[in-house]
């Protein structure tokens, strides 16, 4: 289980993504635009450096929804390998089957 303050900090950062998603792409849009002025452009580059940084995308990191664990996380399902491999096991992932030999 992974500490109880890492996984509020992801969530805290979701939401800062979340709240600042529209504001963050008018400014890249403004700042990526070259037919706008030298000056104009760098006013929104400035602009974008003054948003908080927990509010960039780039700073998520995938964790599992049970468990927290941030490392081996399948996207498809949300969820750790350790968690996938006792959900298969007791039947609870339609499809997967628990190979054995």
């Amino acid at each position: 289980m992974a500490k109880k303050a890492m996984v509020e900090r992801e969530i805290k950062r979701r939401k800062l993504v979340e709240k600042h998603a529209a504001k963050r792409a008018a400014l890249k849009e403004i700042a990526n635009d070259e037919a706008r002025p030298m000056e104009e452009r760098f006013k929104a580059r400035l602009k974008l450096a003054k948003l908080p940084r927990n509010s960039s995308p780039t700073r998520l990191h995938n964790r599992c929804q049970l468990t927290g664990r941030p490392h081996a996380y399948y996207r498809k399902l949300k969820v750790s390998r350790i968690m996938l491999r006792e959900l298969g096991s007791q039947g609870q992932i339609p499809g997967l089957v628990k190979s054995s030999w």
